[in-house]
């Protein structure tokens, strides 16, 4: 995969990028990354990148000009395909690990970030999907490229050690995660659950579903109505729910 950004401050990206599964990403050959800076699009001495918005207000307003023009240089720059184009604003559609998975089937991607008051409207014109993290505002949109990447990139095969290392995560099948546990056994009078020493995978794995099923019904009930639910999976939270009444 091929993943650019393009942005007022591309050296923002160099400690998360250079690092941990990002840095592996690149050595395996499996991501190339490119930060754009956009003041290389500029033509004043300035490089100004933003301007007073129409009609007064407060903040400065990402000009257009240095975009576009940006755009129609990266896109055309390597021997592949357009590229997927994100940009980054509270009016976005919310990010979530269904659309981390498609859009870790891209070929191509491309984050514009914004800064300062936002950016020109006619610069949306360019983008294939606007995305937001949440209801909050960021002082930029690298901050939040940031968050999508990572969860894109451990989505592509061979990132993650484990082969299946994606699987059991967050998320992953609509539910939270299970709790996690390693050495040792006891620590401070808190101990590892026994099942989780005893060797018995199919007792593992059930109590694992059902910690999942727990933990999203006390913390995220709001998921359990888009996920696929067993017969079991019901009377299981069915009792759950009359134990916490009683």
């Amino acid at each position: 995969m091929i993943i650019e950004t393009l942005s007022t401050f591309p050296s923002m990206y160099d400690s998360v990028m250079g690092a941990s599964m990002m840095r592996i990403a690149q050595e395996k050959g499996i991501l190339t990354f490119k930060a754009h800076d956009l003041r290389d699009w500029t033509h004043d001495r300035h490089r100004t990148t933003d301007d007073d918005p129409y009609g007064g207000g407060d903040g400065l307003v990402m000009k257009c000009e240095p975009i576009f023009e940006a755009y129609e240089d990266i896109a055309g720059n390597l021997p592949v395909k357009r590229p997927h184009t994100i940009f980054l604003a509270p009016h976005g559609e919310p990010f979530d690990d269904a659309l981390a998975c498609e859009l870790a089937r891209e070929e191509r991607l491309l984050f514009v970030c914004g800064h300062y008051e936002g950016i020109d409207e006619r610069t949306y014109a360019l983008a294939d999907r606007t995305i937001s993290l949440g209801d909050y505002v960021l002082t930029s949109g690298e901050l939040a490229s940031m968050v999508v990447i990572d969860a894109v990139v451990r989505k592509l095969p061979g990132v993650l050690g484990a082969p299946t290392g994606a699987l059991g995560e967050s998320f992953a099948d609509g539910l939270l995660e299970y709790p996690q546990y390693t050495r040792p056994a006891t620590y401070r009078g808190m101990d590892v659950p026994a099942v989780l020493l005893s060797g018995d995978h199919g007792a593992v794995a059930r109590w694992r579903h059902e910690r999942s099923l727990e933990r999203t019904a006390r913390l995220r009930p709001d998921l359990l109505e888009n996920v696929d639910l067993s017969h079991a999976d019901r009377e299981f939270l069915l009792d759950l729910s009359e134990e916490t009444a009683s």
